[in-house]
């Protein structure tokens, strides 16, 4: 018979990865309602502040029908932080630099995001990893910078203002994943993505209401809006939260070194991006630290004397 522990880490590694693979089609569809620099579409702002709108809404009418109880004192400020990283932050910075780069390139500059991920887990949660599991860390997100220098096709090693906007976004949902995996503890993990959107509506319906489309849009844009609207924004959410919940932020955040490739992957066929044998090589080695992080001892802090 499993250990209990064993079968609830395996249950939220299992629920992180569902909600991975829906995060993974966010930037290629963020990059279908966007546009590009000269076919511009729809506005950063109305991307990123609409999305939260529309699942904001979504979100009220959930917790309405399951009559959720009010958020405590306490889980307030943990609630604004969260509602910070990926309500405002996360969405903004990277609706802005999608028009301006690939979604394979973008997609690259996501393997940051484990290592933020878990080094925001273990100061909220109290867990030390072993140097071992922050070599496969560190390994894993080396790989994935290896692969942007290499695929960047500049003359040198100077970041485009777009990566600059898209690490910021990394480090917004880093602090938005950990405080939203802290609350997850002690709501329900749909809760916690619910109330983070319905307390940013008085901002995020102006906003967008100000910044809707002038003109008439594409079908695949409005597609590419309404996926990342409910599936990125919400959906995908129910399942993260629950995952680092479950199984450990620092380790369940491990599964993200897989979005990159994942990312890539649904950029060719909704993009018609290329992606060649390099590509597929560095994706199986970044999969290949996400399976020894597995197996590294993550163990609570020792309580203070």
């Amino acid at each position: 018979m499993p250990h209990p522990h064993n079968a609830s880490e395996a249950r939220g590694l299992a629920l992180g990865l569902l909600g991975v693979t829906i995060f993974a089609l966010t930037l290629p569809m963020t990059r279908l309602a966007v546009g590009t620099p000269e076919a511009p579409l729809m506005s950063g702002l109305f991307i990123a502040m609409g999305r939260a709108a529309v699942a904001g809404l979504l979100s009220g009418a959930l917790l309405l029908a399951l009559r959720a109880p009010l958020p405590q004192r306490t889980e307030r400020g943990p609630l604004v932080l969260t509602a910070l990283g990926v309500v405002f932050g996360f969405p903004l910075l990277t609706s802005m630099a999608m028009r301006h780069v690939s979604a394979v390139h973008a997609s690259v500059i996501v393997g940051v995001l484990p290592l933020a991920t878990a080094a925001v887990g273990a100061l909220l949660h109290r867990q030390r990893p072993s140097p071992a599991f922050w070599a496969c860390a560190l390994l894993g997100t080396g790989l994935v910078v290896a692969f942007a220098v290499l695929r960047s096709g500049g003359a040198g090693l100077s970041l485009h203002p777009a990566d600059l906007l898209l690490l910021g976004a990394m480090l917004c949902a880093a602090v938005g994943y950990g405080f939203g995996a802290r609350l997850s503890q002690d709501m329900r993990a749909e809760f916690v993505i619910c109330w983070a959107l319905v307390i940013s509506l008085p901002a995020t319906v102006p906003l967008a209401a100000l910044s809707l489309p002038a003109t008439p849009m594409p079908a695949l844009a409005w597609g590419g809006f309404a996926y990342v609207s409910v599936f990125s924004m919400w959906l995908g959410f129910f399942a993260w939260y629950r995952g680092l919940a479950l199984g450990g932020t620092v380790r369940v955040s491990q599964v993200q070194l897989v979005q990159p490739f994942l990312g890539m992957l649904f950029a060719v066929p909704l993009l018609g991006e290329r992606l060649d044998a390099v590509s597929v090589g560095f994706g199986l080695a970044v999969m290949a630290t996400v399976l020894l992080g597995r197996r590294m001892p993550v163990r609570p802090r020792p309580a203070s004397a």
